[in-house]
């Protein structure tokens, strides 16, 4: 029997894989969103080091790299992912200032204070923004940035099936003054925080998913794992046209003390 369920728990993680393979975004956001959150970086040159953690197939990635001079890793742990992220900077032809590689972002093979900005879009939530605040803060050098976008509450009491859906999935998510404290907390100046807007999940991030979800259920037909999968994808959608006023994503940059 256990062998069953790791062979099912593989392909579910597979599968998962797959599906947002072919997403150009695995989380919600914008090129515009990116960019207005790198106004807030200062000092950047071409000697600086930037590292984007749990970068995906690197969409954001490529408006950093479009738009700050110096060096840039993208790390993500799934194989896959770093596979389409080098494609696509080969076909920019970046490959001389950007590199992908696979590796978990709790435990980075990095230096200390080896970066003048990290960076982490839709990703943070995958260790815990309060570890992972605390975890990346030695690999910035003093006067370093942190820049992460979080799923965060935007008021104090919500209606339960959206605070219960939260909970369920993310028990640390929070209110936007807590994460900014949280973020003090952890070594930083809390330099802003801005929610984002409503297109970064409605045409960036859940419209391309309509098609490959059709595809996906066409694909696996009969197959229970990948229907709740879907099932599961839809009903978030769902609920964030239902609830949207209640929550979203929020960025957070912070400057190293």
């Amino acid at each position: 029997m256990s062998n069953e369920n790791k062979s099912i728990h593989e392909f579910d993680f597979n599968l998962i894989c797959e599906y947002f393979s072919s997403v150009e975004r695995q989380g919600p956001g914008s090129p515009e969103v990116t960019l207005k959150a790198l106004d807030f970086i200062e000092n950047l040159s071409v000697q600086s080091r930037i590292a984007d953690l749990g970068c995906g197939t690197g969409t954001q990635t490529i408006t950093l790299a479009r738009h700050t001079p110096g060096q840039i890793v993208g790390l993500d742990l799934f194989p896959d992912f770093i596979s389409i992220f080098e494609q696509n900077i080969q076909k920019l032809d970046l490959q001389d200032r950007v590199k992908g590689i696979v590796g978990s972002m709790d435990n980075p093979p990095f230096g200390k204070e080896e970066f003048d900005l990290i960076w982490s879009e839709g990703a943070i939530y995958n260790i815990g923004f309060q570890h992972g605040l605390h975890t990346w803060r030695e690999y910035l050098r003093k006067g370093g940035y942190v820049a992460v976008s979080e799923v965060s509450w935007f008021t104090d009491k919500r209606p339960a099936e959206i605070n219960d859906f939260w909970l369920d999935a993310y028990p640390e998510i929070d209110t936007i003054p807590n994460k900014v404290a949280q973020m003090q907390k952890a070594g930083y100046i809390p330099v802003a925080s801005f929610i984002l807007p409503e297109n970064c999940w409605t045409e960036h991030f859940y419209a391309p998913q309509v098609e490959i979800q059709d595809n996906f259920l066409k694909k696996y037909a009969g197959n229970k794992v990948a229907e709740d999968f879907i099932a599961n994808q839809r009903h978030e959608t769902q609920l964030y046209y239902k609830y949207k006023e209640f929550y979203g994503y929020v960025f957070y940059i912070g400057k190293k003390i």
